[in-house]
C-alpha cells in the first residue's frame, strides 16, 4: 500500500546510553560545588554492600547486643531504670570520654563499687565493657547481675557475646528481658534469628519494640520485610521517628516502590536498557541517561503523597549521614528541577564513596557545561567500577573523536556488568563501518536483553538482506518497549503488503509518541475515509515536528471550509486560518508542496509579496508547481521575461501548463516554431484539457506558417 511505509525509513539507533533513569531539563548553577563545600555536615559511611542490588547490611552490626547502663542507685531492679540503648550511628556512645568529669565520676562508681554498691558496679561494668576491659567488666558485671541488677544481667550478655559464648549470653539476656529490658530482648531476638528460629526472634523483637527501642523496631521490620509482612513498614516508621537512620532510608525506598513504576527496559527484566529518548539518536557519542535497576536505583515521581513522604525520610536519613539516602534525596531533587540542591547531596555522597552518586554528580556538571569536571566524577566513579560511569567516558571520548579511549571505556563498562557498553561498542564499530564487529557487539548486548541493541541488530541484518533474520529482533526489542522496533517493524510488514499487521506496528509506536509511525496510521485513517481520528494522529506527528503531517494535517482542514476570495475594496486582510497556519510550519521546514500552497493562500488574499516568495522558495527547491506560479505571478505584474524562464524550468521538469504558456508567449512574439514545439511538448504531459488546448494552438501555428 502506498500510503503506509512511502516516507518511513529504517530507524537504526544511534544512541550511547548510560545506565541510569532520571534526567534535569533545567541547567544546574555549576556554583552548587561552593554551596556543598560551605556544607559542614560530615558524613559517617555505613558498612553496606555497595553492588546494586544486593539486601543493604543494616547498620546494627558487630554485636548482636546494646550495652545497658546501670539501673540508677539506690533502685536495683525497679521498673525506673535508666537503660541508654547502643546508637550505632553515634559510635562515640561506644567508648569512655577521657575528660577530667568521667575520670572523676569513674573514681567515684570504683570507690562505691569496692564497698559493695550494685549500682555503682553496674555503671562500673558498663564503662570498663565499653572502653574494652572485658576482664575488669566482668567481675563487676558479675556481682551487680547476683544482686539482681537487670542492666548489668544485659550488659554481661554483651561481654559473653564477645567472647564467643553466644548460648551464655543468651541465657543473661533471656534472664534481663524478662525483667523488661528491651535492650536485651532485642539482642535476643537477634540471637534466635541467627539461629534460624524466626518465630522465637519475631516474640522476642517484638517485645523490645513495643517497648519503644528503637533498635528492636527495626530489627523487628527487617524480620517482616523478609517475609513479606505489611506490619514491616508500621516498625520501621517507628525507628525512623526515633532518628535510626538505615529505617528511615528503608521506610524511603518502601514508600518510593509502592508508588513509581519499576521501570522495564529489557525482556521482562529490569534496567538492562535505555528508555525512549535515552540520547541523541545518529551522534556518535552522545552521552545520555538511562535506567538504573529498579531494585536499587534512584526512584522518583510527583513530590506529593507517599513520594513526598519518602523524600522527607531520605533527607532525614541523608542528614545523619547516609550516603544512598543522599543519592537517593539528589535524583528526587534533580527530577524535580532543583539541580544546585540535587547536586549539593551528590556531592555529600560521593565522597563518602558512593560511586553512584559520582556519576550522577558528573551528569549534574556535563548539563551545566563543565565537561572537565563531569569527566573527574565519571572518573572516580568508575574506577570503583561503576559501569554507568564508564559508558559516560566512553562517550564523551567518542564525541571528541578518541574512538580507542571509547571503546576502552565501554569494555570496562561491559566488564563491570553493564550490557550498555556492549551496544556503546555496537554504535561506535557502525559509525566507523565496521559492521561484522558491530553485529557482533549488537547481538551480544541483545541476547542479554537489549531492547535498543536488538532492534540495531535487526537494522543491521534487514540491510544486508536478512528479512527473515531480521523480524524476530524486531519483534522482541517491540514487545520489550522498543518504539523504534515496532516502527521498523511496521515498515517490514508494510513492504510485504501485510497492511493490516503493518498498522498494528504503527499504532503502537504512535501510541508511544513516536512521530513518523503517527504520520503513517493518520495517511492510512485518511485512506479509509475516517477523517477525524486521521486527525488526532496526524496533529500528534505534527506537533513532533513532522513537515509532511503539518501539510496533510492542513490539507484536512483544508477541506472543510470554502475558498477564501479576494478582499473587498476598503476591506482589511482576513486573519490568517488555523489551515494556513500548519501550511506554514510545514513550509518553514521546506516542505515544497507546503510552500506553493501556502503562495497560493496568501495570493487569494491579495498579499503578493508572501505570495512570490514562498512560490520562488518553492521553485528554488525544485518544486515545478512553485516555478509555474512563479511565472503566473510573475507575468501579471509585467516580468514576461522572467516568467518565462521559470515557466521552462517547470515544462522541462514536466509541467504541461507551463508547456502551454510558453506556447503562447511564443505565439503571440510570432516565434510560432518555437510555440509549435511548446505546444507539442504540452500535448505529451497533458492532462487532457491542457493536451487538447495545446493540439488546437499547433493546429492553428501549423495553419498559419503554411498559408
Amino acid at each position: 500500500m502506498v500510503f503506509m511505509g512511502d516516507r518511513a525509513t529504517l530507524l537504526e539507533t544511534g544512541r550511547f546510553v548510560q545506565h541510569r533513569v532520571h534526567r534535569s531539563d533545567s541547567v544546574m548553577n555549576a556554583a552548587f560545588g561552593v554551596a556543598a563545600a560551605e556544607n559542614s555536615e560530615t558524613t559517617e559511611a555505613t558498612d553496606i554492600t555497595e553492588i546494586i542490588g544486593t539486601t543493604e547490611t543494616a547498620e546494627t552490626v558487630g554485636c548482636a547486643a546494646t550495652v545497658e547502663s546501670a539501673e540508677s542507685a539506690g533502685s536495683t531492679g525497679s521498673a525506673g531504670a535508666v537503660e541508654a540503648a547502643e546508637n550505632p550511628e553515634t559510635p562515640e556512645s561506644l567508648e569512655t570520654r577521657e575528660s577530667p568529669e568521667s575520670a572523676e565520676s569513674e573514681a567515684r562508681h570504683r570507690r562505691a563499687a569496692d564497698a559493695g554498691d550494685t549500682a555503682s558496679m553496674s555503671v562500673l561494668g558498663a564503662l570498663l565493657l565499653r572502653r574494652g576491659d572485658l576482664d575488669g567488666a566482668e567481675s563487676y558485671l558479675r556481682a551487680a547481675t547476683a544482686d539482681g541488677d537487670r542492666a548489668a544481667a544485659n550488659n554481661l550478655g554483651v561481654l559473653l557475646h564477645q567472647r564467643g559464648y553466644t548460648d551464655d549470653a543468651a541465657g543473661w539476656w533471656r534472664i534481663a528481658a524478662v525483667a523488661g529490658s528491651a535492650a536485651a530482648a532485642h539482642a535476643l531476638g537477634r540471637h534466635y534469628r541467627e539461629r534460624g528460629d524466626e518465630p522465637g526472634a519475631e516474640y522476642w523483637l517484638r517485645q523490645s519494640a513495643e517497648q519503644g527501642h528503637a533498635l528492636g523496631a527495626y530489627a523487628l521490620a527487617d524480620l517482616l520485610e523478609h517475609r513479606s509482612d505489611v506490619g514491616a513498614e508500621r516498625w520501621l516508621r517507628a525507628a525512623a521517628e526515633q532518628g535510626h537512620r538505615e529505617a528511615a532510608y528503608r521506610l524511603a525506598r518502601m514508600l518510593d516502590r509502592n508508588t513509581a513504576d519499576d521501570p522495564h527496559d529489557a525482556f521482562g527484566r529490569p534496567g538492562l536498557g535505555p528508555g525512549p529518548g535515552a540520547g541523541a539518536a545518529g551522534r556518535p557519542g552522545a552521552a545520555a541517561r538511562s535506567a538504573v535497576r529498579s531494585d536499587d536505583g534512584p526512584m522518583a515521581g510527583p513530590a506529593t503523597g507517599r513520594v513526598g513522604e519518602a523524600e522527607q525520610w531520605y533527607r532525614q536519613a541523608a542528614a545523619r549521614g547516609h550516603r544512598r539516602a543522599a543519592l537517593h534525596l539528589g535524583a528526587i531533587l534533580e527530577q524535580r528541577g532543583e539541580p544546585k540542591e540535587a547536586g549539593r547531596w551528590y556531592l555529600i555522597s560521593a565522597k563518602a564513596g558512593e560511586a553512584r552518586a559520582a556519576c550522577a554528580l558528573g551528569f549534574l556538571l556535563r548539563d551545566a557545561g563543565d565537561e572537565e569536571s563531569a569527566a573527574v566524577w565519571w572518573l572516580r566513579a568508575a574506577q570503583e567500577g561503576d559501569g554507568n560511569a564508564a559508558n559516560a567516558l566512553g562517550a564523551l571520548h567518542a564525541a571528541r573523536g578518541e574512538q580507542q579511549t571509547a571503546e576502552r571505556w565501554y569494555r570496562a563498562a561491559m566488564d563491570a556488568g553493564d550490557v550498555n557498553g556492549a551496544y556503546n561498542l555496537g554504535l561506535l564499530c557502525a559509525a566507523q563501518d565496521r559492521t561484522p564487529q558491530a553485529e557482533q557487539w549488537y547481538r551480544r548486548a541483545a541476547y542479554a536483553g537489549h531492547r535498543e541493541a536488538a532492534n540495531a541488530l535487526a537494522v543491521l541484518l534487514l540491510q544486508a538482506g536478512d528479512a527473515t533474520g531480521a523480524e524476530p529482533w524486531f519483534s522482541k526489542a517491540a514487545e520489550a518497549g522498543s518504539v523504534d522496533a515496532a516502527f521498523n517493524l511496521g515498515i517490514l510488514y508494510a513492504g510485504r503488503d501485510e497492511d493490516r499487521t503493518a498498522l498494528v506496528w504503527y499504532e503502537r509506536a504512535a501510541a508511544a509518541g513516536h512521530t513518523e509511525a503517527a504520520l503513517q496510521v493518520g495517511m492510512a485513517l485518511l485512506h479509509r475515509g475516517e477523517e477525524h481520528a486521521a486527525e488526532r494522529h496526524l496533529r500528534c506527528a505534527a506537533g513532533g515536528g513532522s513537515a509532511e503531517a503539518a501539510f496533510r494535517l492542513a490539507g484536512v482542514l483544508d477541506s472543510r471550509q470554502p475558498p477564501p476570495g479576494p478582499p473587498a475594496l476598503g476591506e482589511p486582510m482576513p486573519e490568517k486560518t488555523e489551515c494556513e497556519e500548519w501550511y506554514e510550519r510545514a513550509a518553514e521546514q521546506g516542505h515544497r508542496r507546503a510552500q506553493v500552497r501556502v503562495g497560493m493562500l496568501a495570493a487569494a488574499r491579495g498579499d503578493v509579496d508572501s505570495a512570490a516568495r514562498w512560490y520562488r522558495e518553492a521553485a528554488e527547491a525544485g518544486s515545478r508547481n512553485g516555478a509555474f506560479n512563479l511565472g503566473l505571478l510573475l507575468a501579471r505584474e509585467g516580468s514576461e521575461r522572467e516568467a518565462a524562464l521559470w515557466w521552462s524550468r517547470a515544462a522541462n521538469d514536466g509541467h504541461g501548463r507551463a508547456a502551454l504558456r510558453l506556447a503562447l508567449l511564443a505565439a503571440r512574439r510570432g516565434e510560432l516554431a518555437e510555440g509549435q514545439r511548446w505546444c507539442a511538448r504540452a500535448v505529451e504531459l497533458g492532462p487532457a484539457e491542457v493536451a487538447e488546448r495545446a493540439a488546437r494552438l499547433r493546429e492553428a501555428l501549423h495553419q498559419e506558417l503554411t498559408a
